[in-house]
């Protein structure tokens, strides 16, 4: 096979821009049992949690293990249909998991109340999760069977976040929101590997505060159903999805520094005013960066969050925070312009109850559906409309390190060319004496590019490809 090494021309033929995404999604998995939560373990591997108590591993491939990776079913309350708030939620591998094989989850236990705690991998089965491992961490009593939150992630500090639901029922009614002696309401954090059974960060702000009433756990309060947040994993911003009453669902945003910030529930349902008696001081408060009303026509009730995408295979995609409506199946996302957020949706056919979304180790993005079960991946449609009309030649590893190949079907190219997404012409191999070939892809930098072949025949044919 002949070896054929790229140069550098600099020559600005088309323009490949796309400046609109168009959301689409690639069927990924099915047959899941009502998921609610998708995290990768560090490898290509998807876990996917349902509401029942099983954790699934979703392949690369799209396969699913014939195995769940670990069954709780026994110690998880017993759940009704769709619309049954509790169950199963929460799922964080932590930092040196390929070290120590630590997870934490998150589930209503029989008594009807949240427990986070932390299993342990099997040993010699990285597929099968050891279910009498458990440790308990944190236990919280609910007083009502709604608004349990129960999203977990580990920051980049290396600490546990937790979300906490208001306790339930409607408007708060035992201020769980507002008062710091609750653990209801709340973004938590805490340190796992110290402490038993955990630590308290000596920057939680109201550690060591000298209030014997405010809790040392508490990172962030004023919440009502944080179902879903996440972090950003190139800027290690903090997002928040609320989930609101019954007129507006609000996206918040923090900065790593910021801690203790109120973000208002119930005084404040988004930007309007619900329920003001006994609250602080507006100026004490933290307000969403974006909104959208509760109701209309299309249906929008219940705000799933998501994350500020930072993949490579869709640039478009960059910089966006994605989320969904439960009740509407959107899936929306919110975009920095102007010194302002706006928010777009997108309608998706069929019915799904988006639940989830989940980030791989590549940044790409996935989207579970309760109704559904069907799990899916986001995609810029603008960059995968019939792959530029089917070309006859193959292109492989895509995405790629350092050498590409390409098979011609016994015919000889006379040109290869890589563009950018901008139309510029970044590189160029020619005069090849196989149909069979490999080039180096070494001076080619990160990104998307659009690579193009001249045949003999002056046809021109295009795929995308991804350089790692």
């Amino acid at each position: 096979m002949k070896k054929s090494y790229l140069f550098t021309i600099c020559i600005s033929i088309f323009y490949f821009g796309y400046s609109q995404p168009a959301i689409t999604l690639n069927s990924f998995g099915s047959g899941f049992d009502r998921p609610v939560s998708i995290k990768h373990a560090g490898d290509d591997r998807l876990f996917i949690v349902e509401q029942e108590g099983l954790i699934q591993i979703l392949n690369a491939d799209g396969t699913t293990n014939a195995t769940p990776f670990l069954d709780i079913q026994n110690i998880v309350v017993d759940i009704g249909g769709i619309g049954d708030e509790r169950g199963f939620f929460g799922l964080a591998f932590h930092p040196d998991y390929t070290t120590n094989g630590f997870f934490f989850v998150n589930y209503i236990n029989n008594s009807g109340n949240t427990v986070v705690s932390r299993f342990t991998v099997s040993a010699g089965n990285v597929d099968i999760a050891n279910p009498n491992s458990e440790q308990i961490i944190l236990t919280i009593t609910q007083p009502f069977s709604n608004h349990n939150g129960g999203d977990l992630a580990f920051g980049s500090d290396g600490f546990l976040y937790i979300a906490s639901g208001d306790g339930g029922s409607a408007g708060d009614p035992q201020d769980h929101g507002q008062r710091l002696n609750s653990l209801l309401g709340k973004l938590l954090r805490i340190d796992v590997d110290n402490g038993s059974p955990y630590g308290i960060p000596a920057d939680n702000p109201f550690f060591n505060d000298g209030n014997a009433d405010t809790l040392d756990e508490i990172w962030a309060y004023g919440l009502r159903n944080p179902w879903k947040f996440s972090f950003d994993r190139q800027t290690n911003d903090l997002w928040i999805a609320d989930v609101g009453q019954s007129n507006k669902e609000e996206i918040n945003m923090a900065l790593p520094t910021e801690a203790g910030l109120n973000y208002g529930w119930r005084c404040y349902e988004g930007n309007s005013e619900f329920n003001t008696t006994g609250c602080p001081g507006i100026e004490t408060l933290t307000f969403p960066i974006d909104e959208y009303n509760h109701g209309g026509s299309p249906f929008r009730c219940s705000i799933t969050g998501g994350y500020r995408y930072r993949g490579i295979d869709n640039p478009s995609f960059s910089g966006l925070y994605f989320f969904a409506d439960y009740c509407s199946d959107e899936i929306g996302y919110a975009e920095f312009s102007g010194g302002n957020w706006s928010l777009t949706f997108a309608s998706i056919p069929n019915t799904n109850g988006w639940s989830t979304f989940g980030e791989d180790i590549n940044g790409e993005l996935y989207i579970a559906g309760l109704v559904s079960g069907n799990i899916f991946k986001l995609v810029d449609g603008n960059l995968s409309v019939n792959e530029f009309n089917q070309p006859i030649f193959k292109m492989y590893p895509n995405p790629v390190d350092n050498e590409l190949n390409f098979d011609f079907n016994e015919n000889i190219p006379l040109a290869i060319r890589f563009y950018d997404l901008q139309g510029k012409l970044i590189s160029e191999a020619s005069e090849f004496d196989s149909s069979l070939l490999t080039i180096s892809t070494k001076n080619l930098s990160q990104g998307l590019y659009i690579v193009q072949v001249l045949n003999t025949n002056s046809t021109l044919n295009f795929k995308k490809l991804i350089v790692k």
